[in-house]
């Protein structure tokens, strides 16, 4: 199976799917963030690995402590996927904090001071 494939498409929407079910439904560990959202999953073609970028919704320490919430909980995240997702090989997960969410709202901000700085100059001319 390719990495691009419809066939390899179809799995990463399934896991990422189930991914968020269980993250958000089943794990009662502390550490992790309510406002947790799996961005996206990048399960390889050959169904034995599985990298899901996460996105968490606080300050640093907030996602260093969700992060190892999940590589705690990550065999049973594996067990619970396993038992809704129909594959082979059920993959091994790794996850990754997603920084673009957050790069993206730090730039709109960059912007809106840069185009505010802007108007005020030319008010004054």
């Amino acid at each position: 199976m390719r990495k691009n494939s419809s066939k390899n498409i179809r799995i990463n929407s399934e896991v990422l799917r189930e991914l968020s079910n269980i993250i958000r439904k089943d794990i009662k560990d502390p550490r992790i963030n309510p406002m947790t959202s799996v961005v996206s999953v990048d399960v390889a073609p050959d169904l034995k690995t599985c990298k899901a970028y996460i996105s968490v919704l606080g300050d640093e320490q907030s996602q260093k402590d969700t992060l190892a919430g999940l590589v705690s909980a990550e065999g049973y995240i594996r067990r619970q996927l396993a038992r809704t997702v129909n594959l082979r090989n059920t993959p091994e997960i790794k996850f990754v904090i997603d920084q673009s969410i957050e790069y993206g709202v730090k730039m709109s901000k960059l912007i809106d001071d840069v185009t505010k700085a802007d108007a005020e100059s030319h008010k004054e001319d």
